[in-house]
């Protein structure tokens, strides 16, 4: 079987709730746009509901559809660095799993990735709370201006990237927030799109803006300073 154009890969933890509906509608999405050529790396992590059972029974009527079990609960960063290590295709895109972000807008940001290595999705219109919409906009000028960039959503899961990016990133717990920088040291081209974002159909959000600050300036001045001890070798001539 050749590679898939596209792979696609959403970390999932205790998603019962939302997860066959989210599922079946990327599906149907990627086989309008690659009727045989795609795949899903489901990676449930660690979930103590029956995330797994339900993804695995819809796995048995969609051949494209692959489950990736951690043994246990890692984050988000682990989740999503597992599942496009096991990725196919050359192309991988990323999304959260409890339907926020629109499947639709994959084939806008595929058909985008000409003379670029990453599209990464920004959300015009957010469908979240005040408090999530403003500490969201201040986490990233904060960022921004601390690591000289000008990611507009740091947070946006819609993605889609070359794989062999991820080839010198290491699964540490908050790479996902970072992933536009860790590109960049490698020379990425990174270009930037407006996304559809809907509100939560079910279910509820498993981090709170408080949690993700404490752990995440930390490894904002750790970026920084990784950035600043980057090296990239190359062959002479």
């Amino acid at each position: 079987m050749s590679s898939p154009a596209l792979s696609v890969v959403l970390p999932i933890y205790n998603e019962s709730e939302a997860i066959v509906p989210v599922l079946e509608e990327l599906i149907g999405v990627l086989q309008g746009e690659w009727p045989e050529a795609w795949e899903i790396c489901a990676v449930d992590d660690g979930s103590s509901d029956d995330t797994a059972q339900q993804i695995t029974a819809l796995g048995e009527k969609h051949a494209g559809l692959r489950l990736i079990s951690l043994q246990k609960n890692v984050g988000q960063s682990g989740a999503l660095w597992m599942g496009i290590r096991e990725a196919k295709a050359e192309w991988v895109a990323t999304l959260d799993a409890d339907g926020q972000n629109d499947p639709a807008d994959l084939p806008k940001m595929y058909a985008e990735r000409e003379g670029y290595d990453a599209v990464f999705g920004f959300r015009a219109a957010r469908k979240d709370t005040f408090s999530k919409r403003i500490g969201s906009k201040w986490a990233n000028g904060v960022r921004n201006s601390i690591l000289k960039e000008d990611i507009v959503d740091t947070g946006c899961a819609i993605k889609i990237f070359r794989q062999h990016y991820m080839d010198l990133l290491t699964p540490w717990n908050g790479m996902h927030r970072f992933m536009g920088s860790l590109f960049a040291l490698q020379g990425a081209k990174i270009h930037q799109l407006p996304v559809n974002h809907r509100p939560r159909s079910a279910g509820t959000s498993k981090y709170t803006n408080w949690g993700r600050l404490k752990k995440t300036i930390w490894d904002l001045f750790a970026v920084r300073w990784l950035r600043g001890r980057f090296v990239q070798p190359t062959l002479k001539g």
